[in-house]
């Protein structure tokens, strides 16, 4: 049975946009040529928001980050069995800001970007068998 129809709620916003990332990652990375950069940047947010959702779900605060060490963190104080898929999702901070602005490195491979969101849909998996069932 779900709980208060708020929260309820709210994790389903954040899930929503997981699942908006993905598939903008998905077809950024079928694109031809493919656009790597969106495709990092795409799975970073995946990761970041799946997250949140859990913490949503069980009710306890995030601050406004990128940080998916942070958040990873926060995550395994609630489910220690997180702690692999936390530490992959950990590389993929940075791709919340490199990549974004000119003169930044040149982007990644196609297959580091296929790396990238291989991992969010990782921590995307883990977050929803931890979650209701209808989430």
């Amino acid at each position: 049975m779900l709980s208060d129809p708020v929260r309820v709620a709210d994790t389903r916003a954040w899930l929503h946009k997981v699942r908006v990332d993905l598939r903008g990652a998905d077809v950024e990375l079928n694109a031809e040529p493919p656009v790597v950069e969106h495709v990092v940047f795409h799975a970073q947010q995946a990761a970041e928001k799946a997250m949140k959702a859990f913490l949503t779900w069980h009710d306890r605060p995030f601050r406004r980050t990128h940080d998916l060490g942070e958040l990873g963190r926060a995550c395994l104080v609630i489910d220690p069995s997180l702690l692999e898929v936390c530490r992959r999702a950990e590389a993929l901070t940075v791709f919340a800001w490199v990549f974004r602005y000119p003169g930044d490195t040149s982007g990644p491979s196609r297959e580091e970007a296929a790396d990238a969101l291989r991992v969010a849909r990782e921590v995307f998996d883990a977050i929803l068998a931890r979650l209701p069932a209808g989430m």
